[in-house]
């Protein structure tokens, strides 16, 4: 159908910077202990690195905590598992903190390994909660589920990345990884930028997700990818260079989820069709 003018479009006012911060810190700490567990397995990993991982989903569901109008009322989100994406998130968020801090104390690679597989759940569980929200036309989309999955799991693996070079030095592989998961970022990335142009959401949307485009495909993907890549020619670098691809890639997948979050999170609005022609 062809739309002869749109109004009533505005910007979303019930999430915030704080809703965005769960997403930041969420996707991040969620990947974190999948990549953690995933990494170390069958053995037991670094008891801090499960902590780390911890205490950035705790910051991020802290940031929800303080959104909320009335915050000794939280309880009432595990109220709604049936329907809610809200609700499994909290509860999966729950299931990964009784796993990893169980799999620490007991230190149980099988604990730590179901902890990892609950992050993995918990971002899945944010990406459902994006796509859940139908008048957003920049959330709802099929194509945000891979995005935020592929954001989630290279901030997670670079975040690893980061951790391990202040104390030893990491596995070739995992510097490689990184390079795939970047690429499936970008890959995820154009996509949603395409699917969104092509369902006709809000003018103020495409232009904010156009204003970001140039830096994601440059600082968060062109760019990592050299300094991965340098090390081939310039080994005695490779800590450094790793370093700044790694710290590069966390804080893009940062800066494109809070724009998601606030600022092309426009509302539907109203279309008028063309009228037609009678002969």
């Amino acid at each position: 159908m062809n739309f002869g003018m749109r109004f009533g479009s505005i910007d979303q006012e019930n999430w915030d910077w704080r809703a965005a911060g769960n997403f930041m810190f969420g996707g991040t700490g969620g990947s974190l202990m999948f990549m953690t567990a995933a990494a170390s397995f069958p053995e037991s990993p670094p008891a801090a690195l499960g902590l780390v991982s911890l205490v950035i989903v705790a910051a991020g569901l802290g940031l929800v905590w303080l959104e909320i109008g009335r915050p000794m009322r939280f309880l009432n989100v595990y109220f709604n598992l049936r329907t809610s994406w809200m609700t499994r998130e909290a509860g999966v968020a729950a299931i990964l903190f009784v796993l990893a801090l169980a799999g620490v104390v007991l230190g149980q690679p099988i604990l730590i390994g179901l902890a990892g597989l609950a992050g993995l759940a918990f971002v899945y569980c944010q990406a459902m909660m994006l796509k859940a929200s139908k008048g957003i036309p920049a959330w709802r989309l099929p194509a945000i589920v891979p995005l935020v999955i592929s954001t989630g799991l290279s901030e997670g693996t670079a975040l690893l990345l980061l951790i391990i070079l202040f104390t030893a030095p990491p596995p070739d592989w995992l510097s490689y990884l990184l390079l795939a998961f970047i690429v499936l970022r970008a890959l995820a990335w154009s996509n949603y930028k395409a699917k969104l142009a092509g369902a006709k959401a809000p003018k103020a949307s495409l232009d904010v997700l156009a204003g970001i485009n140039l830096n994601m495909q440059i600082i968060g993907g062109a760019l990592p990818v050299i300094l991965i890549l340098l090390p081939l020619a310039w080994p005695d670098a490779a800590s450094m260079l790793n370093s700044i691809a790694a710290a590069l890639v966390v804080l893009t997948g940062w800066y494109m989820k809070f724009t998601i979050v606030t600022r092309a999170a426009q509302t539907q609005g109203f279309a008028l069709g063309q009228p037609r022609r009678l002969a």
